[in-house]
C-alpha cells in the first residue's frame, strides 16, 4: 500500500507524527509538509520538521510539480491530509491546486482514490462546512481528530492513539492503538 501523507499549517501536528510513527513498517510513505506546518512543528513538537522525513519512504516539497505524485499516472492508494488547515479545505474543495498538497488530494479525487481530510478548526463557519459538504459529496473522508472517551483514556497519547487508530480503520489498516467500543 502507498499512502501520501500531507501535513498543513493547523494545529495538531501531533497526530501526523504518531500517523507517521504507525505506518512506517506498514506502508509505503509519500510525505509533504507546508512551509507554516514546519513552523508549527517547531512550536507545537519541540523538533525540527526534517525529523519527521525519516519516517517517510519519500519527501517531496510542496512547491515540487516535477515530483511523480504531481501526476494522475502515479499510482497510490491514499491521501490523508492531518492536519488540514481551512485555508488548504477551501483549496481542494474548489480545485485551487497552487502547490503539491492539492494537487495530489485534486488527483484523488479525480481517480476516485481515497481521500482523508483531517480539519483541524474551531468553530467552523458556514464557508467550513460547505467545504467539507462539497468535498464529502465528491467522496472525501471528512474526519475531525475529534476523540471519544469510550475507551477512558489516561494521557494524551491515548486521545493521539484512538484518533489516528480510526484513520487506520479507514484505510483498512489492522491496528489495536486503542479499546473498541464494547470491548
Amino acid at each position: 500500500m502507498k499512502i501520501i501523507v500531507c501535513i498543513t499549517g493547523a494545529s495538531g501536528v501531533i497526530y501526523a507524527k504518531r500517523l507517521l510513527e504507525v505506518l512506517k513498517d506498514k506502508v509505503e510513505i509519500d510525505l509533504i509538509i507546508s512551509n507554516s506546518a514546519k513552523k508549527i512543528i517547531r512550536e507545537e513538537l519541540n523538533i525540527d520538521w526534517k525529523e519527521l522525513i525519516k519516517f517517510a519512504t519519500n519527501y517531496y516539497e510542496n512547491d515540487d510539480f516535477f515530483s511523480p505524485i504531481a501526476s494522475g499516472s502515479n499510482k497510490f492508494d491514499a491521501v490523508i491530509v492531518i492536519p488540514c488547515s481551512m485555508k488548504t479545505l477551501s483549496a481542494i474543495a474548489n480545485g485551487y491546486s497552487s502547490n503539491l498538497i492539492v494537487r495530489v488530494c485534486d488527483i484523488a479525487l479525480k481517480e476516485r482514490r481515497k481521500l482523508i481530510i483531517m480539519p483541524r478548526e474551531m468553530p467552523l463557519n458556514s464557508i467550513h462546512l460547505e467545504n467539507m459538504l462539497k468535498l464529502s459529496n465528491l467522496g472525501a473522508v471528512i474526519m475531525p481528530p475529534i476523540p471519544a472517551f469510550y475507551h477512558k483514556p489516561k494521557t494524551v497519547d491515548d486521545i493521539i492513539d484512538f484518533v489516528v487508530g480510526r484513520v487506520l480503520d479507514i484505510l483498512g489498516i489492522e491496528n489495536n492503538l486503542f479499546k473498541r467500543w464494547g470491548e
